[in-house]
């Protein structure tokens, strides 16, 4: 699913980020979904989110 779309994305999923230091390596975090930060209904570059262990970046890529 896409990353990109605030609709796609609630508390409790399983998601993964890109955080900021990452951004340059395109590493991934892999995590549960706190909070959703970004407001906007879509992002460019994925919806900013707040896992479970206090990591925030960009979802790149929902897991089922």
């Amino acid at each position: 699913m896409d990353g990109k779309k605030r609709a796609n994305i609630k508390p409790g999923i399983k998601v993964k980020i890109v955080l900021k230091k990452d951004q340059r390596t395109g590493k991934l975090t892999e995590g549960i979904v706190k909070d959703i930060l970004t407001n906007s209904p879509n992002h460019p570059h994925g919806i900013k989110v707040r896992l479970t262990s206090g990591d925030v970046g960009r979802v790149q890529e929902i897991i089922d």
